[in-house]
């Protein structure tokens, strides 16, 4: 059997998308969105390094580069050949993505942020629109994808950039659900926190102290209260109203916290049950427990 060619690619089909278009457009909204998504990304990226970048082991995740006319090596037909050579390239799928928008709406974006154009630095930005947008026309020609962003605010920006090139035209927002101790104060970042301290508590129970709210008769001591299935049940009644709202705004991560005096029982039972059923919901839900991974040999009460 001959010998592997050292020019072999060694990418597996990886996706590759360039997200080009003119100063203002959005390409750094639609380059976080692709973050947000998963998306390894670099922004104004040189072209020269395009290659390079390409070179050696293979992506374990989806690649975008933002490229534009500010890059120190950038024009039109040095964009159209890495362009050319990217495409005949088997192991990978390239998408150009073009971010358009017209000339008066670029202006008016120049004009709100009294930022300088790129390629008219020492010029009105009328002119340099102008330029930048008869440099691209070719490149525009040619893309895969244009959206134009000009009657688009940045969460409608990013609901089409999610349409086009995320699978299953939807972002997944990332939830976490973690237990917590008021001792040590409330986590930070959070997003909404829940008093878990009128339930039940075991710590009141000899045979329950030692262990944690994961345990199935901590867990049935606790939903044994009455009024814990009218909390829960609020609880995730205004979750599932939430995350879609949040979904909607553009956020890529909610946090949602549970606490108690120890942050051992209690709480830690409603992150598991709460987590467990937006999971359910199909949610991407991770569980954390702040006390327990940092619990010491004492036991703290609950």
């Amino acid at each position: 059997m001959p010998a592997a060619s050292p020019a072999e690619p060694t990418h597996a089909n990886t996706p590759l998308v360039l997200v080009t278009g003119p100063s203002g457009a959005g390409r750094s909204t639609a380059i976080r969105v692709l973050e947000d998504n998963g998306f390894e990304t670099i922004d104004n990226l040189p072209l020269g390094l395009v290659p390079r970048l390409l070179e050696g082991p293979a992506h374990d995740r989806p690649l975008a580069l933002g490229i534009d006319a500010r890059n120190r090596d950038f024009t039109a037909r040095s964009l159209l050949a890495t362009i050319a050579e990217l495409q005949a390239r088997r192991d990978l799928q390239l998408t150009v993505l073009y971010l358009d928008c017209r000339s008066e709406v670029l202006l008016r974006r120049y004009s709100e942020t009294r930022r300088r154009h790129p390629l008219a630095p020492a010029e009105t930005p009328e002119i340099g629109i102008a330029r930048e947008l008869d440099l691209l026309t070719p490149v525009r020609d040619l893309a895969d994808m244009l959206i134009d962003t000009s009657d688009l605010n940045v969460h409608q920006l990013r609901a089409e950039v999610e349409r086009a090139l995320v699978p299953g035209g939807q972002r997944s927002l990332a939830v976490t659900v973690q237990s917590f101790s008021y001792k040590r104060g409330l986590p930070m970042g959070i997003d909404m926190a829940f008093d878990c301290r009128f339930l039940r508590n075991p710590y009141w129970e000899p045979a329950l102290r030692a262990l944690d709210g994961r345990d199935a008769a901590v867990a049935a001591h606790v939903a044994g209260d009455p009024r814990h299935d009218a909390f829960r049940g609020k609880v995730l009644d205004l979750t599932r109203f939430l995350l879609p709202a949040h979904v909607e705004e553009g956020k890529s991560h909610f946090s949602i916290a549970f606490g108690c005096t120890g942050g051992q029982h209690r709480s830690v039972m409603l992150a598991e049950s709460v987590g467990a059923a937006l999971a359910e919901d199909g949610w991407q839900v991770s569980i954390r427990h702040r006390e327990l991974e940092r619990q010491s040999v004492k036991v703290r009460p609950d």
